[in-house]
């Protein structure tokens, strides 16, 4: 079994990455842009640049660039038709929903995602682009992860009733940044695990950093359910050293570290979890959704009509003053669309996690195809666990881990 790629600018060797990256066409440049543009948002911080939709034309120059490319081809999986049906489900039920205009202004919100898994499935179908589209993905949340980890030591690492936000757009909210941060933990300590053998020193310690900072940033931001999910994630990482004293003793300074560092406001809601005000509610929009798939089991009540036939059909369990999302990704989809569509959903879930496995435990795959592939696995663990506290269903995490996992699993079968 090799332990190396063959690709000749593994792993930070910029200057080779470039003269690749200039030799590559519209379609590739374009994709990369759009991941760029959509997770770091720099025309927010920019204002001055905030002058055209930028990821919309990145989107359309992906489009164009890869009708063109002769390079860029339809692949075959099983994750396209999964893909396809599930958007069908999404369609019948904003046709069929009890509250048309709400479905028909959210359907955007899906539709966008199904036209980036194909892009990226056709667009990035080598190992030293899916190295590079990785490595946009990874500096990106990296970015985010030093920028959240310095706003909160300047705070002297002190608790906020809202947690830390991360740069405008989907990952502004603490609890979307934390399952950001759970995709990025796996990926950067297994890139960490793989490449310190053949960084300098100072990579070494700055790659140490890409996964500590995750970490530190999932303790501030005060979602529990994405502290959790940590906890899983470690014990998926370190399940087969489980006996061995040095990780026994690494993990337990970890926990130690992290526990101290964690404001004494976070520690009590987690004593409290269950209990308090937004524990309740959450339960109680679960107990309703469960009735309200069953109610209508073929197409749900409605693309996004979640909230709206909460207030309207039990605004005695309101705690709020207005209802929100239900705070699970199951729910949420089964709401949204009804069993088929649910159905369809947990699908695309095992189909990435038995992929990601099967890349893991290849004869073909290289050693870093099989960390990239572990670490999506793990990162989509996290995102399942959190993913019981949180309305994320549309959010980009699962529709990126998606496409990268399609894109993977092709080019080890190549």
């Amino acid at each position: 079994m090799p332990n190396q790629t063959h690709i000749s600018f593994y792993p930070f060797k910029f200057s080779a990455i470039w003269r690749y990256s200039k030799s590559q066409p519209l379609a590739f440049w374009a994709i990369c842009s759009y991941l760029f543009i959509e997770f770091t948002r720099p025309q927010s911080i920019y204002p001055a640049i905030d002058i055209l939709p930028w990821a919309q034309i990145f989107l359309v120059l992906s489009v164009v660039g890869g009708l063109v490319d002769k390079h860029s081809t339809l692949i075959k999986s099983r994750a396209n038709g999964y893909i396809v049906l599930f958007l069908l489900s999404v369609s019948l039920s904003t046709l069929a929903a009890i509250y048309p205009e709400q479905a028909r202004a959210n359907y955007h919100t899906f539709f966008i995602w199904v036209i980036v898994y194909f892009l990226i499935t056709s667009i990035i179908n080598s190992r030293e682009r899916f190295y590079i589209f990785f490595l946009v993905f990874f500096l990106s949340s990296v970015k985010i992860a030093f920028g959240v980890t310095k706003i909160w030591a300047s705070r002297g690492f002190s608790f906020t009733a809202w947690g830390l936000k991360g740069p405008p757009g989907f990952f502004e909210n603490s609890g979307e940044l934390s399952v950001l941060m759970l995709l990025l933990f796996p990926i950067a300590y297994y890139f960490w695990e793989v490449s310190k053998s053949q960084c300098s020193k100072l990579e070494r310690y700055i790659c140490m950093l890409c996964w500590i900072s995750p970490v530190i940033v999932i303790l501030g931001a005060s979602s529990r359910g994405a502290q959790v999910a940590l906890a899983v994630q470690l014990c998926f990482i370190f399940r087969r050293h489980i006996w061995s004293l040095k990780k026994i003793i690494v993990i337990s300074v970890m926990f130690v570290s992290f526990w101290s560092l964690m404001p004494e406001e976070q520690k009590v809601r987690l004593y409290e979890s269950g209990g308090d005000k937004s524990s309740t509610q959450r339960l109680l929009y679960w107990s309703h959704g469960w009735e309200m798939i069953k109610e209508h089991p073929l197409s749900g009540v409605g693309f996004f009509n979640f909230s709206k036939y909460y207030e309207d059909h039990h605004r005695e369990d309101m705690l709020y003053t207005v209802a929100q999302l239900p705070h699970n990704v199951f729910i949420q989809v089964g709401t949204d669309t009804g069993f088929p569509g649910l159905f369809l959903y947990v699908l695309i879930i095992i189909y990435c996690l038995r992929e990601s496995h099967k890349i893991s435990a290849s004869q073909n795959a290289l050693e870093m195809d099989k960390v990239f592939a572990r670490g999506l696995g793990i990162g989509l663990v996290g995102f399942i666990v959190a993913g019981q506290f949180v309305s994320i269903a549309y959010y980009p995490f699962l529709w990126i881990i998606l496409p990268m996992i399609a894109s993977l699993a092709n080019i080890t079968r190549q």
